[in-house]
């Protein structure tokens, strides 16, 4: 790896080339080790930085390390396979280390899953056979359990409550249409409202006859 002393964005080669910016760049793997492919070193390391979610140089190189063993087909990393997780990374665009962190783990439990829907598919064996459902079945409900965890925390915790039907009593106005909020928001409390409608026909019956012996008086 390059050992540039900032990740900052070079802004002339960003302004003078923006599709050369918007291009995510590709690892190489050699024997010792892997390292970015891309004419401008610094650009190149700020490019897979932000492809990651990474805030630094080492965080950057720690999860490229971890996608890289990730990636291990037949003994050794493959390229197009790391190539594929990167790219998955990139267009779920993390937006800060633990982020960065879970959709690192969410590619690398995708990509274990499909290895074992292949053994599943390909063996003969039973045993093998039997193995590799059990895995596939764990991995296929952890996936949309780290998909509900990303949502939660970029929610910042708090599950979105929709209200779809809504009764409107006289005088009253209505959104036509679902409305979404969070849990913070404050639910009006029905029985207290039941409550304050009973009241209010109690009061009218009791005026029923005070009205009725007036109007008479006025007859008279």
């Amino acid at each position: 790896m390059n050992t540039a002393p900032s990740l900052a964005m070079p802004k002339t080669t960003a302004a003078t080339d923006p599709t050369k910016a918007a291009a995510a760049p590709r690892i190489r793997l050699s024997s010792q080790g892997f390292s970015i492919d891309h004419p401008d070193p610094e650009l190149g390391e700020q490019l897979m930085a932000n492809a990651l979610g990474a805030t630094d140089r080492e965080a950057m190189e720690g999860i490229l390390r971890q996608l890289v063993r990730a990636s291990v087909s037949g003994g050794s990393p493959d390229e197009v396979n790391l190539s594929f997780m990167i790219s998955m990374v990139k267009s779920i665009r993390p937006r800060d280390s633990v982020e960065a962190m879970l959709v690192a783990q969410m590619v690398s439990v995708h990509v274990m899953a499909m290895r074992c829907a292949h053994h599943l598919a390909s063996s003969d064996d039973l045993a093998q056979h039997d193995s590799a459902a059990r895995a596939l079945g764990r991995l296929a409900r952890t996936f949309p359990a780290q998909i509900e965890a990303l949502n939660r925390y970029r929610s910042h915790g708090e599950p979105a409550i929709t209200v779809q039907n809504v009764k409107v009593e006289d005088g009253g106005k209505a959104i036509v249409g679902n409305v979404t909020q969070h849990a913070s928001v404050i639910v009006s409390d029905k029985n207290r409202a039941s409550a304050a409608r009973k009241a209010s026909k109690a009061a009218g019956s009791k005026r029923g006859p005070d009205s009725a012996n007036a109007k008479r008086e006025a007859q008279a």
